[in-house]
């Protein structure tokens, strides 16, 4: 019997309280793969967002009066903000399962005494924190722009965490799934970037065609982007409630589909 199939009980099943130990070590992990590769962790992430900052908000923008009422660098910052952390908890989750499967050291993670919860919640919890820090990064170098404003710092954590979740917990479903880098790659390349730029990164949905608008209310990125643009300048274009109401749904179903994968060993024992 290989080691996967041998999972212990206590990994089966929840424990009692909180295995505050074994979070950390999760996190301490991942925190040290991370650090050892940081100019792909962050500093892409930043000056990807600098040269669209740049180009769209500063350029582009000097040519524009205002959208929405609002400079349109400062428009263009939060979706350029949102289309970064969602890729820094996509790639954080899906390189973070997938080469603990390639390594074949999720064996010790498994056999653990660490419920399946404590698993998920562990992996979601470094996600979180590249998340922020990528927003942090952003932020300053939107400040260099003086375009950088929150006027609710509340709901601006709620966006960044909520969606930071949700890809992440997008990403551990793909790296369960993947069994190549090919594989890992395809849900970005064809689903995360083309609905993110037609997700009102750069232009409000009065500006698109009629019989476009459709796709933008249809967008989960269009409620992401719109969340986050209000919680920073104070526009909208859907009501806020849908809107975290659609993200908390997300949230709740796909940690639901997240534990039982883990429960059914999916993508774990092999």
């Amino acid at each position: 019997m290989n080691a996967p199939a041998a999972i212990s009980q206590t990994a089966r099943q929840p424990v009692m309280g909180i295995n505050w130990v074994g979070l950390w070590t999760i996190i301490r992990r991942e925190w040290s793969r991370v650090m050892r590769v940081p100019i792909q962790a962050f500093i892409a992430p930043w000056l990807s967002a600098l040269m669209f900052i740049f180009v769209f908000g500063y350029v582009v923008g000097g040519r524009i009066a205002t959208i929405g009422g609002h400079r349109y660098i400062e428009f263009v910052l939060p979706g350029v903000l949102m289309l970064n952390v969602v890729n820094a908890a996509f790639l954080q989750s899906t390189s973070q399962i997938y080469f603990q499967r390639f390594l074949r050291y999720i064996e010790e993670t498994l056999v653990s005494p660490l419920s399946y919860v404590e698993m998920i919640v562990g992996s979601l919890a470094m996600t979180i924190v590249r998340s922020v820090v990528t927003a942090i990064g952003i932020l300053l170098i939107g400040t260099a722009f003086g375009a950088t404003n929150v006027t609710s710092i509340v709901e601006f954590l709620f966006w960044i965490v909520s969606v930071s979740i949700i890809f992440g917990l997008l990403g551990i479903i793909i790296g369960l799934w993947a069994n190549n880098f090919e594989q890992l790659t395809m849900l970005n390349v064809f689903f995360i970037a083309p609905l993110s730029f037609v997700g009102g990164v750069f232009n409000t949905v009065k500006m698109l065609p009629g019989w476009l608008s459709w796709i933008a209310y249809a967008n989960p990125f269009f409620y992401f982007i719109n969340g986050l643009r209000h919680s920073m300048i104070g526009f909208q274009e859907a009501p806020e409630g849908l809107g975290i109401a659609v993200t908390l749904s997300l949230v709740v179903i796909m940690s639901l589909f997240v534990w039982r994968l883990f429960s059914i060993g999916y993508g774990l024992r092999e």
